[in-house]
């Protein structure tokens, strides 16, 4: 009996310490072990401790449910913080980007799409691309995209003619060549 009653006083004792430490308070220190005392002078004593430490386990209860807002409000102000070394410009311009796309194939950007496959159609070649989002499009020689055209279809590859501008502002044609790939382990 007396085993059982020093468990249930532990653990009363390990929780209160568990709450008062979850709140920001020091965790409350447990009276040190008694030595086994023979008989049932050791019962009485552990009965009223049990009852001290269930009393601090209500009030700390208690308090954590009128303090639980602003808790709250601290942990989404630390949320809520920037990468100080992320470029505001360059963010700004990426989301105006995205909103401004047209639908369909007319916004596919050559350089966020994904070569999936390249089927030999009887109007020619159709090339099956993704974009970020996982949607699906197929693809003609001659479609016009967002920046640029597709140019050419053959089996292993997508060329396309990209139209954009370079870091001066200066307008700027070049040729990218994507490929399919057979093997799971090799990336576009």
């Amino acid at each position: 009996m007396r085993s059982v009653i020093t468990v249930v006083s532990a653990i009363l004792l390990t929780a209160a310490a568990t709450c008062s430490h979850a709140q920001g308070q020091p965790p409350a220190t447990a009276p040190p072990p008694k030595a086994a005392a023979v008989g049932p002078a050791a019962t009485p004593a552990s009965k009223p401790a049990a009852k001290r430490v269930a009393k601090k386990h209500l009030a700390a209860n208690s308090t954590e449910v009128r303090s639980g807002s602003s808790a709250a409000a601290a942990e989404q102000g630390k949320v809520a913080r920037r990468d100080p070394f992320e470029s505001l410009v360059g963010r700004q311009k990426a989301a105006s980007d995205a909103k401004n796309l047209p639908p369909g194939k007319g916004g596919l950007q050559v350089s966020t799409l994904r070569i999936d496959g390249i089927v030999h159609g009887p109007s020619g070649m159709i090339a099956v691309v993704s974009n970020p989002q996982q949607r699906t499009y197929f693809l003609h020689e001659g479609d016009q995209l967002y920046d640029g055209r597709v140019d050419k279809i053959a089996m292993d590859g997508v060329s396309f003619h990209e139209v954009g501008k370079n870091a001066f502002g200066k307008p700027e044609e070049r040729q990218v060549n994507k490929r399919i790939y057979t093997t799971a382990g090799d990336e576009q």
